[in-house]
């Protein structure tokens, strides 16, 4: 594939047509006369030898190639247009973007939080955008890392990409305040045969890994894609669940649960900013990734550990 020989422009008009599935939309989007799509649509239909879009009764739908090249389409417009708004200086003070940064709820909870406070007191024009780690994150991830910003995911599931450590957590267990079968000390026993509520992102649980290498199997009564619910799904059962200290420093004093100590010595926890290679000497995300350490070093200070 020669790239000189393509018109980039052709990006714009193809996840346009694809999305919006109707010619005069598509081009109401970008700002171009129904011929002019029509046209853009001609084009791409002889580069791919492929329809993309077939007439079926009263509308549009998108052909196996186009279903295929909706998802892709998206990614390579997001990487076209970070790629082009690359910075060779930066000032916070002033600029005005957005950084979208892919985090757990427990990741914005404890980190997110105060970030957010200092971008807003530091960089007025600044927006920061939190979404939901998807499950892909381990089956590609560099296309995920390259049409975002930023990643904040614990060492342990990823690899070969650079991140910056902001700070280290360690995991606990909640029970019930009123647990009638646990007192201040949990018991190898006590999690084999108490009901468990979990984390349902298998990606993100190497503690729950460990737990099977001890030959521990948690019985799940119920599981969750949401770190903050789990201390509410145990409060009043007798249920007890796994999460990171911090987070149930901040959620105990209001759910109505005990926190105890691992029976075992749990694998640590070390929260980490990852990003795609491709925007490692970008101006701006060098001040993320520095503000980000910077708050990472201050929530690291022995009085808040």
């Amino acid at each position: 594939m020669n790239l000189a020989r393509l018109d980039l422009n052709l990006v714009v008009a193809l996840r346009a047509l694809l999305e919006e599935r109707n010619v005069t939309r598509a081009g109401q989007r970008v700002g171009l006369s129904q011929p002019a799509m029509s046209a853009a649509l001609a084009r791409l239909r002889r580069h791919f030898d492929d329809e993309l879009l077939s007439r079926v009764g009263g509308q549009y739908e998108l052909t196996a190639l186009g279903q295929v090249l909706l998802d892709r389409t998206a990614t390579a417009y997001d990487v076209l247009e970070r790629l082009f708004a690359s910075q060779a200086d930066f000032d916070p003070a002033k600029e005005t973007r957005e950084f979208r940064i892919l985090a757990s709820d427990y990741a914005v909870a404890v980190f997110g939080v105060e970030f957010a406070r200092v971008v807003h007191d530091e960089a007025p024009g600044i927006r920061l955008r939190f979404s939901q780690t998807p499950t892909t994150v381990v089956d590609d991830t560099a296309t995920l890392l390259s049409a975002t910003d930023g990643l904040l995911m614990p060492h342990g599931v990823i690899s070969d990409f650079p991140a910056t450590d902001l700070y280290d957590d360690r995991w606990v267990f909640v029970v019930a305040d009123d647990h009638p079968s646990v007192d201040d000390r949990l018991t190898r026993q006590d999690l084999a045969r108490l009901p468990w509520v979990t984390y349902q992102r298998t990606y993100d649980s190497p503690a729950v890994r460990q737990l099977g290498m001890l030959g521990i199997e948690p019985r799940v009564e119920v599981s969750v894609d949401s770190f903050q619910l789990l201390p509410r799904l145990v409060a009043g059962t007798r249920r007890i669940a796994l999460v990171q200290a911090r987070l149930a420093a901040l959620l105990a004093p209001t759910a109505s649960v005990r926190v105890l100590e691992p029976p075992y010595e749990a694998v640590p926890l070390r929260e980490a900013l990852w990003w795609h290679p491709v925007h490692t000497h970008d101006a701006a995300h060098i001040w993320l990734r520095e503000t980000a350490a910077r708050v990472g070093r201050r929530l690291a200070q022995p009085e808040d550990a």
